[in-house]
């Protein structure tokens, strides 16, 4: 069964993409597995893995990649031998549901299109599935300590990524019941090296090229003419940044989703807190 046939298949056999949409930091991965259990969805995509049950089915985790660019790259499926791999999982599943994460619904569509996936049935918000007082909680520990989840046991990762693990957790749902087992699920907690708070402070070089490579990500015509970089107090920052456009060039989205989309991708891959962006368009003809 080739693959244009495959998708067409999937399609008519009624196979569902949900997707879960939030800021970096923000609690996704902790509550995939809660969501997977009760919309009974068969397989998770998350920042480059393919994840069925307790199993990495395929994939590899951009939380191992050494920098911002390439976990950017590996999380999308950018590049061809890792999308082969996944796609090649995807074939052999037996699913009717899948959910994918990620911090813009521009993102989903990209590993949507990428892994040649049926458009987005359903798109949930974080807000949706977390309390406001567990979002903060989350974005807290992301941007202090550095640590990110990955909704597997410890041992699947530690076969691959060990120097990578820090914890794990596990996580219990239902109401307790003394005549049956309790359900629940381990998550790993994992602090990358992109994400470590240790890490040296930021400088303007790879602001500059963190910046580049989202707009460049986002719409390949614009073209990024400066950035400045302004820290606050608690670790976060600023940025101004100043874009040229050609002239009558469609930017297709609205400028609040190219500051959130901006922000979000720093965030999630540079382990940098972005309390703002401020975006000043130039034009040329």
């Amino acid at each position: 069964m080739n693959r244009v046939f495959k998708f067409a298949f999937s399609k008519l056999n009624g196979i569902k993409v949900f997707a879960l949409v939030g800021r970096s930091g923000t609690g996704k991965s902790h509550h995939s597995k809660l969501l997977a259990q009760k919309y009974h969805i068969d397989l998770i995509i998350d920042d480059g893995l393919l994840i069925k049950g307790d199993k990495i089915v395929a994939g590899r985790s951009a939380k191992r990649d050494p920098n911002f660019i390439t976990a950017v790259r590996t999380a999308v499926f950018d590049d061809d031998q890792h999308r082969e791999n996944v796609l090649d999982a995807l074939l052999k599943e037996k699913y009717k549901k899948i959910l994918i994460i990620g911090t813009s619904e521009k993102m989903i569509n990209k590993i949507i299109a990428r892994l040649e996936l049926p458009p987005v049935t359903r798109v949930f918000h974080i807000e949706e599935i977390a309390t406001q007082e567990e979002i903060e909680t989350a974005m807290r520990i992301r941007f202090t300590e550095g640590k990110h989840v990955i909704p597997v046991p410890s041992i699947e990762i530690t076969r691959s990524y060990p120097q990578i693990v820090y914890d794990s957790i596990k996580v219990f749902f239902g109401k307790k019941n003394p005549f049956k087992k309790e359900q629940g699920f381990e998550k790993t907690i994992v602090r990358p090296e992109f994400s470590r708070p240790d890490k040296d402070s930021l400088n303007e070089v790879t602001l500059n090229q963190m910046v580049k490579h989202c707009i460049d990500e986002y719409d390949k015509v614009i073209k990024v003419k400066k950035v400045r970089l302004i820290q606050n107090k608690g670790a976060s920052y600023n940025l101004n940044i100043t874009l040229q456009v050609p002239l009558r060039h469609y930017i297709g989205q609205s400028m609040s989703e190219l500051q959130s989309y901006i922000a979000d991708c720093i965030e999630k891959y540079g382990g940098i807190r972005i309390d703002g962006v401020s975006i000043e368009i130039e034009e040329w003809g």
